[in-house]
């Protein structure tokens, strides 16, 4: 079995498309309504769908993130600045956590993890 796609909902829809290509290498397929849905295709043919929420900022449960693992440490370090130059990550430095070796940062109120498992 396969995990196929999943569904985050954000504030921005054009600022998530932007974080998606440019940081994690996912390509924008379509855009349905005024920036309401996004479908984003990531490898693995895995599906990424951004909705806009209704009411301001979505609110996600404690602790609810998402994670991206990377193939080396180097590749973890050079995200992190690549995110840091543009503002995305403000104090989180690459450290090793349990396993692994990354950071968690957050867009909007979405935390994301970014790693290399030893």
């Amino acid at each position: 079995m396969k995990l196929n796609h999943i569904n985050l909902v954000v504030e921005n829809i054009a600022e998530a498309i932007n974080l998606f290509e440019t940081y994690f290498s996912f390509k924008c397929t379509e855009i349905k309504g005024d920036n309401i849905i996004a479908i984003l295709t990531g490898s693995g043919d895995f599906t990424l769908v951004l909705m806009k929420n209704k009411k301001g900022s979505p609110v996600y449960p404690e602790a609810f993130h998402i994670g991206f693992i990377l193939d080396s440490k180097e590749e973890v370090i050079e995200t992190y600045h690549h995110l840091k130059s543009n503002g995305l990550v403000k104090n989180e430095e690459p450290k090793k956590i349990r396993d692994s070796f990354g950071f968690y940062f957050t867009f909007e109120n979405l935390m994301i993890e970014v790693g290399h498992y030893y």
